[in-house]
């Protein structure tokens, strides 16, 4: 498919003021230029032409906002004044897989003050001896080359980073959850006081009911003693009385 007709496509009934993103890779330019790419692509952030046959850059629009060019795989030998011209906020640039060949090439790229990442894997300058310490040299404001710094650490992967928020997340919501476990067990504990505290009042309770009956039982004895003694003193009565009839009978 010829490029400025996957430029159409990728519109997707958009104006180009309102296109963001822009992926037009593996497409073909007819002759080498960029086509249907117009200054109207002012809010253009990230520029993907992958793959597309290029050999120049002459054609390619003023985009004020364009952060990150993809343009690897192609025939690109020269000609990069035209992205510090036209590009001026670039801070990404991945030009691996095209034929630059010398260090005087990427001199145009100085201009480029908020680069800081470029990526030449699969050119041939990377076989030149010290390529990499004369890139950082030429390229002071580069902080990554072909994805390392100067001390050979590893770029931050935004995709990495991305993955890194996620766990952050699901980790916040295990802690969330066991924010909630912990609320669950203490009111599962205050609920546990609460019945132990009820058994406790019942236990008293009986013990209080016991004391009550004990009571009653001591006064129910002391009643039948009573009785026993009452009857015991009318019997004696009955006794004392009959011998003093039996007195009477005997004179």
């Amino acid at each position: 498919m010829e490029m400025k007709k996957r430029i159409s496509l990728e519109l997707r009934n958009r104006t180009p003021a309102e296109v963001a993103e822009l992926v037009v890779d593996n497409c073909r330019s007819s002759d080498g230029e960029i086509e249907g790419l117009t200054d109207e692509f002012k809010e253009l952030e990230f520029l993907s032409m992958v793959n597309v046959g290029l050999t120049s850059l002459a054609k390619l629009p003023t985009l004020p906002k364009l952060r990150k060019l993809e343009l690897s795989d192609n025939n690109i030998s020269g000609s990069l004044e035209t992205l510090a011209e036209k590009c001026a906020n670039l801070t990404y640039l991945n030009l691996s897989g095209n034929k630059i060949k010398e260090l005087s090439t990427l001199e145009a790229l100085q201009n480029l003050k908020n680069l800081k990442s470029l990526d030449l894997f699969n050119c041939e300058i990377t076989t030149l001896e010290d390529y990499r310490e004369s890139i950082f040299e030429l390229l002071p404001q580069v902080t990554y080359l072909d994805g390392f710094d100067a001390e050979d650490n590893e770029a931050p992967d935004s995709e990495a980073d991305d993955d890194d928020d996620d766990e952050d997340g699901e980790e916040g919501a295990g802690q969330l959850g066991e924010y909630e476990e912990e609320e669950d067990e203490e009111e599962g504990s205050e609920g546990g006081e609460v019945g132990l505290s009820y058994l406790m009042k019942e236990d008293i309770q009986d013990e209080e009911d016991d004391g009550d009956y004990v009571e009653e039982e001591e006064e129910e004895e002391g009643e039948e003693e009573d009785e026993a003694e009452v009857r015991g003193e009318k019997r004696k009565r009955e006794a004392e009385d009959e011998g003093e009839d039996d007195d009477e009978d005997d004179d």
